[in-house]
């Protein structure tokens, strides 16, 4: 199995070189930058299949460049590093397309953790399933959802641009309609950790979700359970014959 390559983008010396270290102890390739220009750069001159990023960098912000990545290339992971108090630039990130985030300082056994559960969402080719088998494409309210290609196209055929986490987390719904699942439940299947009270990541990526499927205060699809989370109203349908390769 191809070892995933991890770019670490932070202008702390020392800590590049520890979370290299550690990460490279941890089966991950890891390739180093400490400011926009490098981060760039290694982004352009080599496969890259997540990026932890630092929020804040010399040359530029790390929301800026998690924004640009996201535009040109939504399906690479990145997971921002953040001051362990910057609640706004943390829920930014979210808004912006980031799969997840740490808060500094933190234990880089707990990144490495983060890491392998991004990947294992699906985001990066290098943690995708190698079976032959299908997923049934689903169906509702003229959207289409490829589980194989990871993508989605609209009632009009075109292609709706989603993140690995809005995909992963239309997924649950897709694969629960009816079900009223609470923000720990979407919590645990989503990022494999239990919710903090003030961890908004689950609402930020739903009303992410819901303004890309033209939900956004309509709520035919997804319904908000007052006390209990959030619901998927639409039907859905299970199309065999579209999942054949």
């Amino acid at each position: 199995m191809n070892q995933p390559n991890i770019l670490v983008v932070d202008d702390d010396p020392e800590i590049c070189r520890l979370l290299g270290k550690y990460l490279d102890g941890q089966g991950f390739r890891c390739q180093l930058a400490a400011n926009r220009r490098q981060c760039l750069q290694r982004l352009a001159d080599s496969r890259v299949d997540l990026v932890v990023l630092d929020v804040m960098l010399p040359d530029g912000s790390g929301l800026d460049i998690c924004r640009e990545i996201k535009d040109e290339r939504p399906e690479l992971a990145v997971i921002l590093l953040t001051a362990l108090k910057e609640d706004v630039d943390r829920i930014i990130g979210l808004e912006l397309g980031a799969d997840d985030y740490l808060g500094k300082p933190f234990n880089p056994r707990e990144l490495a953790a983060r890491i392998r559960a991004v990947l294992r969402r699906g985001n990066a080719s290098t943690q995708k399933d190698g079976g032959d088998a299908t997923s049934p494409a689903f169906r509702f309210e003229g959207f289409t959802v490829s589980p194989e290609r990871r993508s989605l196209s609209g009632p009009d055929g075109e292609d709706v641009a989603l993140t690995g986490a809005e995909f992963d987390l239309l997924m649950i719904f897709l694969e629960r309609p009816g079900r009223v699942l609470s923000r720990d439940i979407l919590m645990d299947l989503l990022h494999g950790r239990s919710a903090d009270p003030f961890d908004r990541s689950i609402d930020v990526t739903m009303s992410r979700l819901r303004r890309k499927l033209n939900d956004n205060g309509v709520f035919r699809l997804f319904k908000t359970v007052r006390n209990g989370g959030y619901q998927f109203a639409a039907r859905v349908d299970r199309d065999e014959e579209e999942a054949k390769p």
